[in-house]
């Protein structure tokens, strides 16, 4: 029986890794397109070989975080995101049955026969040759020799290895200073992967200039935070149907759970998210651009809200 592959480029697949990344929770394709700026078709591809690559882990038509290295394709340092893909690719059979018969034949059209024969590959054999040499390039895996001729690349993992450990060092940094922005007790009640890794990964993306994408990590962090506010007070306010930050916020408003001066804190955080989100706004007639400040702004105002108000819920005196 053939085994399905999916034609795709390494470019697709680190953009809709991305993309999910960034929307913090299950992801139809519709959004990664939008995101990315791809067709569906694209978007829909590079979701398919991310999930072979066991990048990402798909349900019912949307699309999920599998493995921890997806946090390390955020970043505009490409020797991180090639690293990334170069050690995913060594456990992806096709690429290695690919590379080896490239070895024995020094023929990239050869060796794509012959894996698509040995493994079942349901795709065309320039798909896969295609797909292959794209993701075997992109991590240097795989050398151009000019004339439509490739080699394997040293066997070595040092390079790679040594990128990986960079790229976690700046994680690890950025979640130093956004822990140390929340202070103890904040930082200790909410959630490490829906709340601190998010505003992590939002203060990279402010630092690289990607003020858009830091938005909307640092808001789907604001959002989770305020469910578990929520659930946690007593008795817990229920925010079933308020969708966004404004919509939580003003359940939240209504029980006075939180001073005026905090919800409107709350509520400028909430703005912002849904400039960087929505699309043309039908007051301006276009899309709001994110000035490189405002990225940097938000995630730390973002850190400001959440330590202000979970100490405020505590009964402590008001700050801002």
């Amino acid at each position: 029986m053939p085994t399905p592959f999916y034609p795709a480029t390494a470019e697709q697949v680190v953009s809709a890794v991305e993309a999910v990344i960034v929307n913090g929770k299950s992801t139809k394709p519709d959004f990664v397109a939008e995101f990315s700026d791809l067709t569906k078709s694209q978007s829909e591809a590079g979701l398919k070989l991310a999930v072979d690559l066991k990048l990402l882990a798909h349900d019912a038509g949307k699309y999920s975080v599998e493995s921890f290295l997806c946090r390390f394709l955020v970043t505009p340092n490409q020797s991180h995101k090639a690293s990334v893909l170069r050690l995913v690719l060594e456990s992806f059979e096709p690429f290695v049955v690919f590379r080896e018969r490239l070895i024995a034949t020094g023929s990239a059209s050869t060796a794509a026969q012959q894996t698509k024969v040995a493994l079942s590959l349901e795709a065309h054999r320039e798909e896969i040759k295609d797909t292959l040499i794209s993701l075997g390039t992109y991590s240097h895996a795989l050398l151009t020799e000019g004339g439509g001729r490739y080699k394997s690349a040293e066997p070595s993992m040092d390079n790679t290895l040594h990128s990986m450990s960079q790229a976690c060092s700046d994680a690890m940094s950025a979640e130093y200073r956004i822990r140390e922005q929340l202070g103890q007790d904040a930082a200790s009640f909410v959630s490490r992967n829906d709340v601190i890794v998010p505003l992590s990964d939002g203060l990279l993306r402010a630092a690289q200039a990607d003020s858009r994408g830091a938005v909307l990590a640092a808001g789907n962090a604001i959002e989770s935070y305020l469910d578990s506010l929520a659930s946690h007070l007593s008795p817990p306010i229920p925010l079933t149907g308020a969708t966004g930050i404004n919509a939580k916020l003003e359940k939240l408003q209504q029980t006075n759970t939180l001073p005026k001066k905090l919800i409107n804190v709350g509520k400028y955080l909430g703005h912002i998210r849904n400039a960087a989100d929505h699309g043309i706004d039908p007051e301006t007639g276009a899309s709001w651009t994110i000035r490189r400040a405002t990225g940097l702004e938000y995630v730390y105002v973002a850190c400001s809200f959440i330590s202000s108000s979970y100490s405020r819920t505590k009964g402590k005196p008001p700050e801002i």
